[in-house]
Formats: C-alpha cells, sequence, structure tokens
C-alpha cells in the first residue's frame, strides 16, 4: 500500500495535498536528507505528519514519546504540534538513523526539545518512566513489538492520553489468511493483537483511522 492520503485514487490525493499542503520545505528537506543517507524510505506518508501535528495540537499535548525515529520526519511533525514549550522522547535502534534525524531537528530549529535515545526501544523506555505520565506516544517501529509498546504506554499515559500507532493495516494484509513469509507473518499477527488489545482490552478507547497505512488512534480511559 502506497503512503498516501486516500488509498492510490490519484486525483484525490492531488486535490488534498494541493488544499492542506502538508509539506513545506523543511519537511521536503528532511525527507530528501534520509534519501540521500540511504535511510529505508518508510517514513510516513505528507498527510500522515499533517495528521501528527493536528492531532498533538488537538489533544494540547506536551510531553510526548515517539517509538522509531528514522529520519527526524514524524519529530518534526509531533514537535511542531507540542509547541514551544513542548518536548519529544524519541527512540530509535539505529544510530545512523539517529544521526540524520538528529541534523534534520537542528535544521528545524527544534533539536532543544527533543531527547534522542539510542537501541532497541524496549532496552530504553524505562530510562524516560520518572518523566511520565506523558500526552501522547506515537508508534512507528518494529512491528512484533507493537503490543509490547502498547503495554507501556497504557502505563505510562495520563487519563486521556492518547497512543497513535502506524501502520496497523499491515500494508493491506490485516484481514489475511495466509503470508509470503514468516516475518509477515509474525508482523501481521502482532499489529492484530496490537488493535484487539487497543479496541478491547479495557485501558482504551480506540478507532483506526483509514490513512494509506492503517492509523490506529487510542484514548486512554482507565
Amino acid at each position: 500500500m502506497k503512503k498516501i492520503f486516500g488509498g492510490t485514487e490519484t486525483k484525490v490525493v492531488q486535490y488534498v495535498e494541493s488544499v492542506f499542503q502538508p509539506e513545506d520545505a523543511c519537511l521536503k528537506e528532511t525527507r530528501e536528507r534520509a534519501e540521500l543517507k540511504g535511510l529505508p524510505i518508510i517514513q510516513v506518508g505528507k498527510m500522515d505528519g499533517l495528521h501528527l501535528e493536528t492531532l498533538t495540537r488537538a489533544i494540547g499535548a506536551k510531553k510526548a514519546v515517539e517509538i522509531g525515529t528514522l529520519g527526524g520526519y514524524s519529530g518534526i511533525c509531533i514537535t511542531r504540534g507540542l509547541g514551544p514549550e513542548g518536548k519529544l522522547y524519541t527512540f530509535e535502534v539505529d544510530q545512523t538513523h539517529a544521526d540524520t534525524a538528529r541534523e534534520s531537528f537542528k535544521k528545524a530549529g527544534i533539536l532543544d526539545q527533543i531527547e534522542i535515545h539510542i537501541g532497541p526501544a524496549l532496552d530504553q523506555l524505562h530510562k524516560i518512566n520518572k518523566n511520565a505520565p506523558f500526552d501522547l506516544v506515537f508508534i512507528d517501529a518494529d512491528k512484533v513489538n507493537y503490543p509490547q509498546y502498547l503495554k507501556w504506554a497504557a502505563d505510562h499515559l495520563k487519563i486521556g492520553g492518547v497512543v497513535l500507532a502506524d501502520n496497523t493495516l499491515a500494508w493491506g494484509m490485516i484481514a489475511d489468511s495466509s503470508f509470503g513469509s514468516i516475518e509477515d507473518e509474525r508482523a501481521v499477527k502482532a499489529l492484530r493483537e496490537f488493535n484487539l488489545v487497543a479496541a478491547q482490552g479495557g485501558r482504551f478507547r480506540s478507532t483506526l483511522l483509514p490513512t494509506g497505512e492503517g492509523l490506529t488512534l487510542a484514548i486512554k480511559i482507565r
């Protein structure tokens, strides 16, 4: 599935992007920098970045966590939504990705608002437990650990805090019964578990926004 608003309907995508203008010069440069550095082209799409900023603003978040920094595109969008007094704690397993993101954050003028942690998120998240409760957790990392990331978020968000998770339609495979690889099967099963717990686990009131790849939105209620 392409990371575009409205699925694959080109004229709809062109209309939405022309009206809402989701990507400015800073974000365009961030995306191009990641490509030049050889990072995988898996950052959030243009409209998804705008979703992150506007949803962050809508909930009045000031303290956010991002699991999966990549080149910094989504981190810039979230931090814009947090405003100048906000703080983003972001986690990235790859040093090159983190270095690229740091450069992007500096270029965007927001580096002083961001704390980058390098290494597997499940080994690093405990380092910010003392800063809880958080207002927002954005998850866009290794899919097999989405259920574990949700559990951490449930324990460290405030009541009314929000989880946003990308790729939760599993690249169109979420309802498939057979898969082309063991890796795909493991990822899809983990995403199904994540969605089920978010929807029916009792701690969140949730929905799934039908973006290009699916964006699950869960509000902590207990």
